[in-house]
């Protein structure tokens, strides 16, 4: 029976672990650096040895690309297709394949689980998956909006239901992950029907260090003009854009501060990224025929009122309404509605537990297995 789940959750720069129990009570943690070295391997050993038993192991991984659409039980032919979806996620795929060999080497014997960031959206229809390029490009190099966060937006629109006393069915959600990557996610019967990442994490909303979108012919113009080497725009676009590139910090907490004190350079900031993240709301709300709820969640969505309050602030003809009180309420870590109690569309902030979600995959994949 599996009692105690280990789930492994690797960042770019960091390695969260967590033992999950039956009642997904988190019963064991470490917050560790990302896996680079043979000293990183053999932290990541004593960490998982001083846990106790580990019944499975549940993997966040980033990409799945077309071929995993779902959890699945890892052995070799499945980490071999995993690796060689590198070049879509070259940031991100290497530090979770490092962190599943390393967990792996100690846990040889215990059943373990991938579970893809970009399965969520798997479901997406073609309409917002297709890019307009050629059909020898999409089919060669399979050129699509793959969309990420989706353990995260899979859990939040999951307890959404929950908290509204739905079944799921029918129930049309926009789910808002912000945090240092951001994105959105269109959720209609439980399911995304379309996202604004792309076939990166770069596109979509304005992020803390990402640009989000930009006119792909101001990329061209870049190499063409300037000079300037993929490699360096690449760089630049993921690491010293967004808000960093607005404002000199990816802190939202500073930006908000100095915004307050009337700092010009964090205004314009503040205002480029509202500016989208409206905008995108009102698309994924187009992309579902109306909307039921909002919900935030993320460490900015979670945590920031101010965030929240002006996100909705112009969002009135959608039915989104906030009750000011409810909503500055941010050191209630509890799942709650901050949303007035009139308005037509219900406003939830959700704890961000992709930890829950992957557990749950988890248990799906080896039941299944079992049964």
């Amino acid at each position: 029976m599996v009692e105690r789940i280990l789930v492994v959750n690797a960042g770019s720069s960091s390695l969260k672990l967590r033992v999950l129990d039956t009642a997904d009570a988190v019963v064991a943690s470490a917050d560790l650096g990302a896996v680079r070295n043979a000293a990183d391997t053999a932290e990541v050993a004593d960490a998982v040895a001083g846990f106790g038993r580990v019944d499975a192991v549940g993997h966040r991984i980033v990409h799945g690309g077309t071929a995993f659409r779902q959890p699945v039980r890892v052995d070799r032919a499945v980490i071999d297709r995993i690796t060689a979806l590198t070049d879509l996620a070259p940031l991100h795929q290497p530090k979770s394949l490092a962190a599943l060999g390393a967990v792996s080497a100690v846990l040889p014997d215990v059943p373990a689980v991938a579970c893809f960031d970009t399965a969520f959206h798997a479901t997406l229809p073609p309409a917002a998956a297709t890019y307009a390029l050629p059909s020898q490009w999409r089919s060669r190099w399979d050129l699509r909006r793959y969309g990420f966060h989706g353990l995260s937006h899979a859990y939040a629109a999951r307890r959404a239901a929950e908290l509204l006393g739905r079944s799921g069915r029918g129930l049309r959600l926009v789910t808002c992950h912000l945090g240092a990557g951001a994105s959105l996610a269109a959720v209609l019967d439980g399911r995304s029907v379309d996202t604004t990442m792309g076939f990166t994490p770069l596109e979509g909303l304005v992020m803390a260090t990402r640009s989000g979108s930009v006119d792909p012919g101001l990329v061209l113009w870049l190499a063409d003009h300037v000079g300037t080497p993929p490699a360096e725009v690449a760089a630049t676009l993921e690491h010293r854009s967004g808000l960093l590139g607005l404002a000199g910090t990816a802190d939202m907490r500073v930006i908000l501060e100095r915004a307050s004190a009337d700092d010009a350079e964090a205004i314009l900031a503040l205002e480029v990224y509202l500016h989208r993240l409206r905008a995108s709301i009102a698309a994924m709300t187009a992309a579902l025929g109306g909307l039921d709820a909002i919900v935030f969640t993320g460490g900015v969505g979670e945590r920031s009122s101010a965030i929240r309050a002006a996100a909705a602030d112009g969002l009135g003809y959608l039915g989104i309404e906030l009750d000011a009180a409810r909503n500055a309420a941010d050191g209630d870590s509890t799942d709650r509605e901050i949303g007035a109690d009139d308005a037509r569309v219900r406003t939830l902030v959700i704890e961000a537990r992709e930890d829950l979600e992957i557990a749950r995959e988890v248990r799906q994949v080896l039941g299944t297995a079992a049964g």
